[in-house]
């Protein structure tokens, strides 16, 4: 059966003060001259400080008091000098040290009550010899305080560095996961477009029996195939190290419509532009979410209205642009896909707002209203 073990604080105020008591009594002896000059009430008075010491965790206060009262009596008794005064001095330093603020004031005023008390009722008084008493246990007890608010500040320097560090991690995670929505909604828009406007004109070349038309269809093909390409690269650029020498293209924008129709129209969608109001330059930020807008309702039309037409309308406000795509089709149910989710996220990211709905009469509409200068927009939402 193994004994219990003390707790390792308890051992090492142990060991504290066996250390403490040797230097005690080695001082004691040699400022008395040898081992025989000192009384066994001396060690027995120094031993009462040690024990104090070594229970000082578990009873601050008393501990603290013990030893002080002790090394007052031992001062004032008929015993040899020597650094009985280090007991009190190590016990008063490491309560003030350790936030035990009661044990240290405690403890110091006990010691100095009794040392005043010795010193002025029976005499004969020595009013220098009790200052300098009552300064170096002041300066103890300071040095304790001083060590404890030291530690604080460490403690606290330490806090906010392990905070800041937290921060920048969750900082660059938060950019992570925007750059990867962001890279998501880019593949989306361009595979989703692109590839429906080849599996419509694949589909046409397939039924038709007219070599010029399906001639056209597979032109058509081929030139929806190499811009999957272009902007798939332009896409992708951002996930590898690009030579400054090889440019990626431009980012799709708003001058890019009138291609945009035109692929759309060869996929067999009539499409109708309409541009209103003074055109300014937009940001990059908003250009390219209205772009894509337009471009992944035109996908959905092509996908879901049927034999159609579609009309596309581009407002340009004072403070914001617009955008309206909607169609005569058959129509479709507004349900939260990816193309109709990443529409909205576009919108939010840039400060806007957008709806999507079936038409009362018969089609589909999709509306985006996006701030030219949005303030601050809106982390995406968690998926």
């Amino acid at each position: 059966m193994t004994k219990p073990r003390l707790p390792s604080g308890q051992r090492a105020d142990i060991l504290l003060a066996a250390i403490v008591g040797v230097i005690v009594a080695v001082s004691t002896i040699w400022s008395a001259g040898g081992l025989h000059f000192v009384h066994v009430r001396a060690f027995l008075m120094m031993a009462v400080g040690l024990v104090a010491l070594a229970f000082r965790r578990r009873a601050p206060v008393l501990a603290t008091t013990v030893a002080g009262v002790s090394t007052a009596y031992y001062y004032i008794g008929p015993f040899p000098d020597g650094m009985e005064m280090l007991t009190f001095a190590v016990a008063s330093y490491l309560a003030a040290a350790q936030g035990q603020r009661v044990a240290a004031y405690v403890g110091t005023a006990a010691g100095l009550s009794v040392f005043a008390g010795a010193e002025f009722l029976i005499g004969p008084p020595n009013v220098f010899r009790f200052l300098g008493v009552l300064a170096w246990a002041l300066v103890v007890v300071i040095a304790g305080e001083v060590t404890r608010y030291h530690r604080a500040y460490l403690d606290e320097a330490r806090r906010r560095v392990a905070e800041a560090e937290r921060t920048r991690e969750e900082e660059a995670l938060r950019r992570a996961t925007e750059e990867r929505l962001r890279i998501a909604r880019e593949l989306h828009d361009v595979l989703a477009h692109k590839i429906s406007l080849i599996n419509v004109q694949a589909g046409a070349a397939l039924h038709r029996r007219d070599p010029d038309q399906a001639y056209a269809a597979l032109s058509a093909i081929k030139d929806a195939s190499k811009e999957t390409l272009r902007e798939l690269r332009t896409t992708l650029g951002v996930l590898r190290q690009v030579d400054e020498a090889q440019p990626l293209a431009p980012a799709p924008s708003l001058d890019h419509l009138d291609e945009l129709i035109s692929h759309t129209k060869s996929a067999g969608l009539p499409v109708d532009l309409t541009i209103s109001g003074d055109r300014v330059p937009l940001p990059s930020p908003v250009d390219l979410t209205a772009y894509r807008i337009i471009q992944e309702a035109l996908t959905n039309a092509v996908r879901h209205a049927g034999s159609a037409t579609a009309t596309v309308l581009v407002r340009y406000d004072p403070d914001r642009v617009a955008v309206e795509i909607a169609d005569d089709g058959r129509g479709h149910a507004a349900a939260e896909g990816n193309g109709i989710r990443g529409m909205r996220e576009r919108a939010a990211t840039v400060g806007g707002a957008l709806t999507a709905a079936n038409r009362p009469g018969g089609g589909f509409l999709v509306h985006a209203s996006l701030p030219l200068a949005p303030a601050d927009p809106p982390s995406p939402p968690d998926r």
